[in-house]
């Protein structure tokens, strides 16, 4: 089954957890040199705080989730660039994607017992705060609930997701590379557009009755979308792609 090495695109206060495993939640204490070593206050770490992984010990041969929740094994970070430069851990983007080795017996809703979306064996991509990352039999994995898997990955290509629940796969607009005054605008100067074309929609969310409710996108309109939202993956086609769930995303232009 192919995998795909899915990286988020940017660094930034919001991502930094994806790439050093910080997640946002209580303040981190720092000493009072950071901030003059580093030119950044220690307002700036406020709301971040380091996510260490759980050991299972080997004397725990398996783990079995329950209910809605996925074991997932996590895709291991690219050691080497495309060129073959060795990177070191620092550098090393951390995957938001890995394999399923593991589900529980499901959920339910209402009075219906409902599957859950994913099967053992299944390539998947996850929101990048989910779940309890966990070491076990020498190797990462991720312990999170269905409901926080975006998708399934069929080919080794991100623009080939399939949405799960209430997700949506679109393509972001490129951004502009002139200003109105006809000045060329380098990478990190150019605005990042938060419109794009919808390439695939999820079937939905469940109703009380355990029943799919479909959302009103549709592949091929093109929308408006929360700036903060989603996950950001860059195809094989060189273009970006972002995966949210549809209440993020706030118009379809016309």
């Amino acid at each position: 089954m192919a995998t795909a090495q899915l990286t988020t695109l940017s660094i930034s206060t919001r991502n930094l957890a994806s790439f050093q495993g910080l997640r946002p939640s209580e303040a981190v204490k720092f000493g009072p040199s950071v901030g003059h070593l580093t030119g950044l206050s220690q307002r700036s770490f406020k709301g971040l705080v380091v996510k260490a992984a759980t050991i299972v010990t080997p004397k725990y041969t398996s783990i079995k989730p329950l209910g809605d929740r996925v074991l997932v094994k996590i895709q291991t970070a690219e050691e080497k660039t495309g060129g073959g430069i060795l990177l070191p851990t620092t550098a090393q983007t951390k995957p938001q994607g890995g394999e399923v080795v593991a589900i529980g017996e499901g959920k339910t809703a209402g009075n219906t017992k409902v599957d859950l979306s994913v099967k053992t064996g299944n390539q998947v991509v996850y929101s990048k705060y989910a779940g309890t990352e966990l070491e076990f039999n020498g190797s990462k994995h991720l312990i999170l609930k269905d409901d926080d898997i975006v998708g399934i990955l069929e080919t080794d290509d991100v623009k080939d997701l399939k949405p799960l629940n209430d997700r949506v796969l679109i393509k972001v607009a490129e951004a502009e590379v002139k200003t109105s005054g006809g000045l060329l605008l380098t990478e990190a100067t150019k605005e990042k557009p938060s419109i794009g074309t919808v390439i695939a929609v999820g079937p939905g969310t469940l109703d009380e009755e355990g029943k799919r409710k479909p959302l009103s996108l549709t592949p091929g309109s093109t929308v408006l979308y929360s700036k903060y939202a989603g996950n950001d993956f860059k195809g094989k086609d060189g273009l970006e792609y972002i995966a949210l769930r549809a209440s993020d995303v706030i118009a379809i232009l016309s």
